[in-house]
Order: C-alpha cells, then structure tokens, then sequence
C-alpha cells in the first residue's frame, strides 16, 4: 500500500510537468513515459478524477496537485510532529483589526517545567509564577521583540502580502503598550533576575543552555528563574498592603476608650 502510494505520489509529480505516454504504448520508448504504473492503477486514478486519458497518453487534472498537497501535508513526519503539537485557533484583535491566528499551545518555553517538583511533591513553580512567565513572553511576542532567524526568505519593502497590516499599523498602540509592559516587568525583577527568565519564557532556552551560556552551577538556574518569576508574579498582582496601627502621636489619631 505505501509502495502503491509512492508510485502514485511520483507519478503526478510528472504529470505535473506535462502529459506523459501510457506503458506499452508505441511511445513509451521516449523520455516522457510512465515507467512501472499499471493499467488496472490507472484506471482508478482517472475514475477519481486524480488525472485524464487522453489517447495513449496521461495528463494532469485540476485535482492532481490539490491531491499531492493533502499527500505530502500527511505524510509521516507531519503527523509524528503532530503529536507534539496543540494547534488552536488565537483571535489577535488590533485596533479594528481582528485576525485569526494558528497557535501551537504546546510550544511554552515553560511547559517542561511545570513538571518540575519539590522533594515533598509539591510544584517547583506555582501557578503564579507559571502564569507571570507566560504574560511576559505573550507581551513580548506581541510587541514583536523576538529577534528574526532569517531574512532570506522575506518579501521586500516594496511588496505587501495579502492581509499584512500597513507600515502605519505595524507598531499601533497596542505593541507599543506591550514593549512598555515587557520594560516595566524588566525593570521590576531588576538586573539580577530579568535575565534568566527573558532567556527562558521569551526566547525559549533550556535551563542547561542558561547555566552553560552564564557559566553557573548545575541547578541553579531554576533557582533564579523561580526567584526571577514570583518577583514577576508580584508585580503583576501586588500584594494588599498591609493595615497599619495609628499612632497615638500621629496626626488625626483618636482613642477609641470612652
């Protein structure tokens, strides 16, 4: 069945190039033949529509190359990776903007860690901590911080893709407002901690690359992130204050003794 699958992935392939001459035809001896497909093949293939008989020879249908997309889309390296992937649907809203984008919700730099544990059992991080992570890297993603890979493969300046946003919205108030986020969150962890955990929730490293890159002890940068993060949590969900007893000495005191 794979072979037979092979066999007919290879052959549109061709036929994609231009129709070609039928085994044991009078033309098959020329350097556009079918080698190796059989009769009873064929005739499946143009009942499916998949390609056309024209006398001795074959051609491609509008349906071959929409067949070869759904074929090389499943073939199975796509499919073992898909078991590591949770593909969602993500509304991004920009102004009056609104896009739907694909999201692999497996993707967090943070997912590993959260099956990291205490000796007790309990969480290495809690869920506050996980959730300060993920809003870091989220506004950072948002206000497009993430360094490019490549710029090889991007369209020029004076190209526009269908449904790119205009040069007017790229940086609209809503990035701007999440770069301030990603400052303000930096600037609360302080020097010593925003570090790591850019390394990890925003740009994705592992907690070995951290304390190879930074030449710290093993272990430790869990350390620091877990540090780095409630830090983070905090700030984004300071704690109440806490009532503080008047003075007898402080101005607008009063007794309350009768």
């Amino acid at each position: 069945m794979r072979q037979e699958a092979k066999a007919i992935r290879r052959l549109l392939r061709q036929l994609l190039d231009g129709p070609i001459s039928l085994p044991n035809s009078h033309e098959a001896d020329g350097p556009d033949h079918a080698p190796g497909i059989e009769r009873a093949l064929v005739r499946r293939l143009v009942a499916q529509g998949l390609i056309r008989l024209e006398g001795n020879r074959l051609a491609a249908t509008g349906e071959t190359r929409a067949y070869l997309r759904r074929a090389l889309s499943d073939q199975p390296e796509s499919r073992f990776a898909d078991q590591h992937r949770a593909i969602e649907p993500v509304l991004e809203t920009e102004g009056k903007v609104r896009r739907v984008l694909r999201r692999n919700a497996k993707a967090s730099a943070l997912q590993p860690l959260i099956r990291l544990r205490e000796r007790n059992g309990a969480p290495f991080l809690s869920a506050e901590a996980i959730e300060a992570g993920e809003r870091l890297a989220a506004d950072f993603d948002f206000g497009g911080l993430q360094p490019r890979i490549t710029a090889s493969w991007e369209p020029r300046l004076s190209t526009k893709l269908r449904g790119q946003p205009s040069a007017s919205t790229e940086l609209s108030d809503s990035r701007y407002a999440a770069r301030a986020r990603v400052s303000h969150a930096v600037n609360a962890m302080g020097p010593e901690l925003a570090g790591v955990a850019l390394d990890i929730c925003c740009f994705g490293k592992g907690l070995e690359l951290v304390e190879r890159e930074r030449q710290w002890p093993a272990r430790s940068a869990k350390l620091m992130l877990r540090a780095a993060l409630l830090a983070l949590a905090r700030h984004y969900a300071p704690p109440a204050p806490a009532k503080r007893s008047r003075h007898w000495g402080a101005d607008g005191f009063r007794s309350e003794i009768d």
